[in-house]
């Protein structure tokens, strides 16, 4: 059974804080995921999986992120490099898991962990880092068809002539005026 949507993004959670912990030296990671998943409402699986990853390619995926940050990775806070880390890890050994959904749940963790600000940053970062791979088209490999909203306008569609009264003073003469924009 797949699990819900709440469970997914409350694995994601329990990940971020793990990985905090472990930046900051305070333990193993997976105990951490085992010791704040004791309610069983987690997609405990994904968290372990995310942990393990990060924890496997740190290394790599600094390298990954560090060329898309305007300051030097380590100067980010703590929380912001966890975030981040899950998020690029998910790019890298997730494609499954479309685009949008990963920048999605990577800037609500920043602007419920971090600051409201931090979201917006998230969002440039993971972006960068997904034109960077060289996939325009996403993880899920669909592209947007070009709008051509703009060129399907018909002829006199624009608005409907105005009638209104004679200025002139000759009496109550009607006339019609073509609409504003000239082409119809």
């Amino acid at each position: 059974m797949k699990p819900a949507r709440g469970a997914r993004r409350r694995s994601r959670e329990i990940a971020l804080q793990a990985l905090y912990a472990w930046q900051l030296g305070s333990g193993d990671a997976l105990e951490q995921v085992r010791q704040i998943d004791d309610d069983g409402r987690t997609d405990r699986a994904l968290a372990e999986a995310l942990v393990r990853g990060v924890q496997a390619r740190a290394a790599d995926l600094e390298g990954l992120i560090a060329p898309c940050l305007d300051r030097e990775f380590r100067r980010l806070s703590p929380v912001e490099r966890a975030i981040l880390y899950i998020g690029a890890f998910e790019l890298q050994e997730h494609p499954e898991t479309p685009f949008k959904v990963v920048l999605n749940e990577a800037i609500e963790l920043g602007k419920r962990y971090s600051t409201e600000a931090s979201g917006a940053f998230i969002n440039g970062i993971l972006d960068r880092i997904r034109r960077d791979r060289g996939s325009s088209a996403g993880a899920s490999g669909r592209t947007r068809a070009p709008s051509r909203i703009a060129n399907t306008r018909r002829r006199g569609s624009c608005s409907p002539p105005r009638r209104r009264r004679c200025s002139s003073g000759r009496g109550s003469a009607v006339r019609t005026r073509r609409a504003a924009c000239g082409s119809c």
